[in-house]
């Protein structure tokens, strides 16, 4: 239970940490600014988008947090056999790590309204994804081969499950990104279109850093930090 709390408190302090910068706690009548402004300071108010993904990456966030809770909790059994991590993985988290880099420069490329090498960053990020996808398939193969089976063992399980849920949001960023690389295909990148590039960019940093949790947690880095937060909480 203590776990879960250490989780949820990071998430929420990650998201208070965001909302501070989208200004959702600005009292706009009592900023000044000119009267045919309204924007004062020239800001802009909330995107609703933003506030869409906002929420719906507090709700990931939730999910994986109760995935690696369970995790802790079940590895007390006594029928539990860590699984190996395939090496593969780390050149999986390289990939993904690369897709990060390659929105966050098609990103910048766009809001300096330099299309083209904005739409050839969406394409090798889009490219990286799929590759990501492909090694994690690879790397469920490898296991398999050697005999770790899904029911054979309950790590097994979490292994296959948590990895494939994190494929299946891996998924659906590509399946935006798409729709963003289709959008963007053949017009000027607009503010529209930079937005949605954003979102994007937004979406795969996070799912970066959920993979990059998974990654302590099946390589065994997590066991320390964990075991330093059980002493100070005791």
């Amino acid at each position: 239970m203590s776990i879960t709390l250490i989780f949820l408190a990071v998430v929420a302090a990650i998201a208070g940490w965001w909302l501070s910068q989208q200004r959702m706690m600005s009292k706009p009548w009592l900023e000044v600014g000119h009267h045919h402004d309204p924007r004062p300071q020239g800001r802009h108010p909330i995107e609703p988008a933003k506030l869409g993904l906002g929420v719906f990456l507090a709700v990931v966030s939730a999910l994986f947090t109760l995935f690696i809770s369970a995790y802790f909790m079940r590895m007390a059994s006594t029928d539990w056999w860590s699984t190996p991590m395939p090496k593969l993985l780390w050149v999986n988290t390289a990939v993904l790590a690369t897709g990060s880099l390659l929105l966050h420069a098609a990103k910048a490329s766009a809001e300096h309204h330099r299309d083209e090498k904005s739409r050839s960053a969406l394409i090798a990020a889009l490219a990286a994804g799929l590759a990501f996808l492909v090694g994690q398939v690879l790397a469920w193969r490898e296991l398999t081969d050697a005999g770790y089976l899904l029911t054979d063992n309950p790590a097994n399980s979490f292994f296959y499950m948590i990895t494939g849920m994190h494929g299946l949001h891996i998924v659906g960023g590509l399946v935006a990104l798409t729709r963003t690389i289709l959008a963007t295909r053949a017009r000027p990148i607009d503010e529209r279109a930079t937005l949605s590039i954003t979102l994007c960019a937004t979406y795969w940093h996070f799912m970066l850093a959920v993979w990059l949790v998974l990654f302590a947690l099946f390589s065994g880095w997590a066991n320390d930090f964990i075991d330093l937060c059980r002493q100070i909480l005791s």
